[in-house]
């Protein structure tokens, strides 16, 4: 269904089928067709195994036939992830460890070429970031090689572990062990359908047909959409209430969260409970760090409670530029809004040509913005014929 969605949203299954041959497997062809399910057109991209694998694969084999390949990277490492996702799911299942999984439903070719193929067209079409809507899981039951079991199955529930899922429609399977792996993979965050603009959109259709419920992924690739801002992002705020920490420790505190990849910290003061004076301590952070600047806080800090929420930010693109000056040079940090322009010198620069020279910092401070306006006027105003 992720590779249906791609070639119908843009990916041409000749750059897909290109693609895969960096994985050095034989025996199946790719087969795209249109279908119908329900009301909707969609894409189906059927794996045809001619001949090849057929037993269950280690997760050894599996990862020594993904690194020894010759596809990028990033979709190397990504399919990587995704498999060890997958063994570490089974693994809690059946107790036992990771590398002792022998994937059955999954080991086969079809499920190397879903994986890695999804990485893949994510890959081609440029695709950078991903978020997906909370997941329908299914109901009713599943018939699997350990026999009968409910849906969602016990892989999927494992692997469903911080993720947002639901049961609606008909009573089938919604989600397999090899989609989620491969959705948890990919996202960085579950929500609703962000503010975006949408240049392309791809269904792909899934081998089920109900008449109850069209079997389909919808994908939309586009741009992040932020009026009078050119970019925007989503990072997590990251809070906690302080009322006993001795103020001396605060610069240590926000040095570490610093350290510990916090994008900014602030420190503000409130009335806590019974009147005493106390500290806000917040820091913005990508989602990748979160967990090592929460366990900052709670090794820096008396702290027993953290609280942690998403939020979006509006940012303008910028860059950082040398000026200088006859003391010295000074980092500035440029940007755009509209034809205006924005000067931010980089104040510790500033302050070690104040301290050399002796001069009051905010003189550095406004030199540096007026040698920037001059820069821009004298380039703007002059013309060639």
């Amino acid at each position: 269904m992720m590779l249906g969605a791609l070639v119908d949203a843009g990916l041409a299954p000749t750059s897909l089928k290109r693609g895969l041959k960096a994985l050095d497997i034989q025996g199946y062809r790719l087969e795209t067709t249109q279908v119908q399910r329900g009301p909707l057109r969609a894409t189906k991209v059927n794996v045809k195994i001619q001949k090849g694998l057929t037993a269950p694969l280690s997760v050894a084999r599996i990862r020594r036939l993904i690194t020894r390949s010759t596809l990028p990277s990033r979709v190397k490492s990504q399919s990587l992830e995704a498999f060890d996702r997958l063994a570490l799911a089974e693994g809690a299942v059946h107790g036992i460890a990771p590398s002792k999984v022998h994937f059955h439903e999954i080991g086969v070719i079809d499920s190397l070429v879903d994986v890695v193929g999804g990485m893949l067209g994510c890959h081609l079409l440029g695709i950078q970031t991903v978020s997906a809507s909370p997941v329908n899981v299914g109901s009713g039951t599943i018939h699997s090689s350990h026999g009968t079991l409910p849906v969602p199955g016990p892989a999927v529930a494992e692997l469903a572990r911080q993720v947002p899922v639901f049961s609606a429609g008909p009573h089938h399977e919604l989600t397999t062990p090899t989609g989620m792996a491969v959705l948890t993979t990919l996202t960085q965050e579950f929500r609703l359908l962000p503010c975006m603009v949408t240049d392309r959109i791809g269904y792909g259709a899934g081998s089920l047909d109900s008449q109850e419920w069209p079997n389909v992924l919808r994908i939309f690739v586009g741009k992040p959409y932020a009026p009078g801002a050119d970019h925007l992002e989503q990072i997590v705020q990251i809070e906690t209430n302080v009322d006993d920490l001795n103020p001396q420790v605060y610069e240590t505190v926000m040095d570490r969260l610093f350290q510990s990849g916090a994008l900014d910290v602030t420190l503000t003061p409130v009335i806590m409970k019974r009147s005493r004076p106390g500290i806000v301590l917040s820091a913005l952070v990508n989602p990748a760090q979160v967990e090592a600047v929460v366990q900052a806080i709670f090794q820096e800090t008396s702290t027993l409670g953290i609280r942690v929420q998403p939020v979006t930010r509006y940012t303008l693109p910028r860059k950082v530029e040398r000026l200088r000056l006859r003391q010295g040079w000074v980092r500035v940090k440029t940007a755009r809004v509209g034809d205006a322009a924005k000067f931010i010198p980089e104040f510790q620069d500033c302050q070690k040509i104040a301290d050399k020279t002796g001069r009051p910092v905010r003189e550095i401070l406004d030199e540096v913005v007026q040698e920037l306006k001059n820069i821009k006027h004298k380039f703007s105003s002059t013309s060639t014929r």
